[in-house]
């Protein structure tokens, strides 16, 4: 029987920042970022590039692509790393209001 290969997907870790200082958020730079929101329900996503994300309100568990396993488990105050390649699904149970930036891998900072 053959299967999609998940050895590039399973070591995607999405990082989330409890309650980070407001003066982390400043230098961030948050405030000048983008919005983005969406009602509660389950959503299909895919990240092509790196999303950092901060949520002004919500709550989200986060399952790995068609899997019953939850990977992350994240809300309003939460500082929030996506990885690049991701593919998951979000249940949203509460509306999400967030600000969020998403890093070019073609960049590179030295």
């Amino acid at each position: 029987m053959a299967g999609e290969s998940s050895s590039s997907s399973s070591n995607l870790n999405i990082i989330v920042h409890k309650n980070p200082s407001q003066s982390y958020l400043s230098e961030l730079g948050i405030k000048s970022w983008p919005k983005w929101g969406c009602s509660p329900g389950k959503y299909q996503l895919k990240f092509d590039a790196q999303e950092t994300c901060y949520l002004l309100r919500g709550k989200v568990k986060v399952y790995r692509k068609n899997s019953p396993e939850i990977i992350s488990e994240f809300g309003a105050g939460d500082l929030v790393i996506l990885p690049e390649g991701l593919s998951c699904t979000w249940d949203v149970s509460v509306a999400v209001d967030k600000h969020y930036k998403f890093e070019s891998s073609s960049s590179s900072t030295s």
